[in-house]
C-alpha cells in the first residue's frame, strides 16, 4: 500500500530521529512529508518504532493510505521530486 506520511514534532532531536527512520522506509517529498510503499508487516513495524519515539502529548504523525486511483490525481506544483516511490522495497 502507498502511504503519505506527515508529522508535526516539537523537539528538534526527536524530529530528526523520526525523519531518519522514515527515510529508511520511503522518500522525503517535503520537510515533514514522506511517501512510502509498505506491506502490512513493514507498516506495523514502522508504526511501533515511531510510537516509541513520539511524545503523545506534543507530537502528531499521520499515515494516509492512497489508492492507485488517488495517486494518479495528485497535482504537484513547483519543484518535482527526482524519484518516484512506486514499488515495495524490502528493508533488511
Amino acid at each position: 500500500m502507498f502511504y503519505l506520511i506527515c508529522y508535526d514534532i516539537v523537539e528538534d532531536s526527536r524530529r530528526q530521529r523520526v525523519a531518519k527512520l522514515l527515510q529508511a522506509y520511503g522518500l522525503r517529498v517535503q520537510k515533514s512529508v514522506f511517501e512510502a510503499v509498505l506491506n502490512d508487516n513493514q507498516y506495523e513495524k514502522l508504526q511501533q518504532k515511531l510510537d516509541k519515539m513520539l511524545d503523545s502529548e506534543t507530537d502528531q504523525l499521520r499515515f494516509y493510505p492512497l489508492s492507485a486511483h488517488c495517486r494518479n490525481k495528485v497535482a504537484i506544483l513547483g519543484i518535482q521530486p527526482k524519484f518516484v516511490v512506486d514499488e515495495q522495497v524490502l528493508i533488511v
